[in-house]
């Protein structure tokens, strides 16, 4: 189940950005996102769900941003379902648990197992960091490993997970 973007450059088109970038032009967490084919479906959501002139904004932020693989491994249908114009309030929720209202580099995650609070408030994340790597519980008690820390934006970081984040219960963090 992918959802389908026809490019990069309608993406852009979308977001309002142009295609060329300038050495003058900021280099946004969109930006960045909108310009790697990895998350064509994380922008078509964010899009949908109407932050990305948010995320484009000053910031800091910190996006744990699912690759397209890990929309596709959600039970079929759910992106689709998401992306209806009916469950924007949802498809935000969802967005938001993946955003943290601070610059976290990989190396201000502490190490051990420690409690974060995403935009969305009332959830929380538990964040492992250990000499395997970061790992993040969410809601549904499953982990999400990020594949690749710290790309760097003018508006803050980005670490790419492989699991769409649910909010639900509080995860277990010890």
């Amino acid at each position: 189940m992918t959802f389908k973007v026809a490019s990069i450059k309608e993406i852009a088109l979308v977001l309002g950005m142009g295609v060329a970038a300038t050495a003058s032009s900021a280099n946004t967490i969109v930006d960045i996102a909108a310009g790697d084919e990895r998350f064509s479906t994380l922008v078509a959501a964010v899009t949908a769900a109407g932050l990305a002139d948010t995320l484009a904004g000053p910031g800091p932020f910190t996006v744990f941003a699912p690759v397209n693989d890990a929309f596709e491994a959600l039970p079929e249908g759910t992106v689709e379902t998401l992306l209806e114009p009916e469950n924007k309030g949802q498809l935000t929720n969802v967005l938001l648990y993946h955003v943290d209202d601070r610059n976290l580099p990989a190396a201000g995650i502490p190490s051990g197992s420690n409690y974060f609070k995403p935009v969305l408030a009332e959830e929380r994340l538990c964040i492992t960091k250990s000499a395997d790597g970061v790992k993040i519980a969410d809601g549904t008690g499953e982990m999400a490993n990020v594949i690749i820390a710290d790309i760097q934006a003018d508006n803050g970081v980005i670490h790419v997970i492989d699991k769409v984040l649910l909010p639900g219960t509080r995860p277990a963090c010890h």
